[in-house]
């Protein structure tokens, strides 16, 4: 046994706790990689979630002021899915870059490559100044963070599951998925911040940069903190014992490409709900009830806490009901909750209110399990690239387009629309979940 699984041993992750020996600075333990799997789960959601209000906030009128209020919105929001259609591609070609270059050149590219395309966004002039071309600068931005957020896959997640006890891994597996409430939170209350204390020429202007330059500051934070690990001799022999190592997306596809859209489907439900209580609400509050922006992204925020406390729920749940169940579970819920979406949304402020707490409930304990849930399918050799794109896959058919779609949807049908939309999830997730069974049944 290598001495850096000798570590993770000292440390109750596997393996006889006597072969453990003196923690070294080359050691990668347990704690530093979950909080490595943290730091990089925040920064990148941080990213995302600004773009995400800022497609409600800003860019229908900076760039599409000769557009109604609504059609700029959804214009918005087009944009804002092209970066999950451009996600397995960036995976595709960053683990190309890792299988010639190594795993630090690889994420030093990604994250610099995010990094720059959201900073860049700050500097972007309005179409008053520059017509089209500052729709179609937007456009190449928004692309370069899905490319990228693609090419930030660590395998840090991954290693973490695998390494923890098989009782536990409920618990570890969901330790990644805290990035997402701790990501919204920040950009949220930057924004509430901003939209409460300017007038709304000064916001326009420029109050509406000032997220996006933090988000530059922050990836550099988290790009060091990742590479202390990566590049770390201990964390590459990790990977090599788990055989997490990246692999052709072309070969990968046709060798066990059934694993990586049932491991997507599986998530489906959580990956609807997701953008559906976070970005979403904003628009359609703000068009049909007229609401404070401020007032909604402060209980939004509030949400945020509880899906953090949800997440954390999630794990000791998943550990003694198994992940499986917890996961199938919370999509009946999630069904039932999407019946009630014509009552609550429609029905003002309080009921707007509970909508996005209850939502949030819901989003933290399923999404706190959602990833990896049926990864274990794909065989060791193709865990690593198996895994992201199966996380590609499911952020595409589920989150993708879900603002765009619920509030075309519930504008020109009706929130019942909506219900339909996040119902279709929850199908699919309760049949991704039956069909992995039989497959689990069928090995024995």
């Amino acid at each position: 046994m290598s001495s850096s699984s000798m570590a993770l041993s000292a440390h109750g992750y596997g393996g006889d706790a006597s072969l453990a020996h003196a923690h070294t600075d080359e050691d990668a333990t347990p704690a530093e990689i979950a909080v490595g799997v943290i730091i990089g789960r925040s920064s990148e959601y941080f990213d995302f979630f600004v773009f995400g209000i800022a497609c409600v906030l800003v860019f229908p009128q900076l760039l599409f002021p000769f557009l109604s209020p609504l059609a700029g919105t959804l214009a918005a929001f087009a944009i804002f899915a092209l970066a999950f259609v451009a996600r397995p591609f960036g995976t595709a070609l960053f683990m190309a870059v890792q299988r010639r270059w190594g795993r630090g050149t690889k994420l030093t590219l990604a994250l610099f490559l995010l990094g720059s395309s959201t900073v860049s966004m700050a500097l972007l002039p309005g179409y008053d100044s520059v017509g089209a071309a500052a729709i179609a600068a937007l456009i190449a931005l928004r692309i370069g963070q899905g490319v990228a957020l693609g090419g930030s896959w660590d395998g840090l997640p991954s290693l973490l599951a695998m390494a923890a006890p098989r009782e536990r891994r409920g618990w570890y597996a969901m330790v990644g998925q805290l990035g997402a409430p701790a990501g919204f939170a920040l950009a949220a209350a930057l924004f509430a911040y901003l939209h409460g204390q300017l007038t709304p020429e000064e916001f326009l202007a420029w109050g509406w940069r000032y997220p996006f330059c933090v988000a530059f500051a922050i990836n550099v934070v988290a790009l060091f903190a990742r590479l202390r690990l990566v590049v770390g001799q201990s964390y590459a022999e990790l990977l090599e014992e788990k055989e997490l190592q990246p692999m052709p997306a072309t070969q990968l596809l046709r060798d066990e490409g059934g694993h990586v859209f049932l491991g997507a489907f599986a998530a489906l439900a959580s990956f609807a709900l997701f953008h559906l209580v976070t970005i979403f609400p904003l628009s359609w509050l703000a068009l049909r009830f007229e609401r404070s922006m401020t007032e909604v992204l402060g209980m939004q925020i509030a949400g945020a806490f509880l899906a953090a406390l949800a997440i954390v729920l999630s794990g000791y749940l998943a550990d003694r009901i198994g992940r499986r169940n917890l996961l199938g579970g919370m999509a009946v819920l999630i069904g039932l909750f999407s019946l009630a979406v014509p009552w609550l949304l429609g029905g003002g402020v309080a009921g707007g209110n509970i909508f996005l707490l209850l939502g949030f409930v819901l989003l933290g304990l399923s999404y706190g399990q959602s990833a990896g849930t049926v990864t274990a399918n794909f065989s060791a050799l193709h865990r690593y690239t198996g895994a992201a794109l199966s996380s590609d896959l499911a952020w595409l058919l589920g989150a993708a387009f879900a603002p765009l779609v619920a509030l075309g949807l519930s504008v020109r049908f009706g929130l019942g629309a909506v219900s339909l939309y996040l119902l279709s999830g929850v199908v699919c997730t309760l049949a991704a979940l039956r069909i992995n069974r039989l497959i689990e049944q069928q090995r024995g």
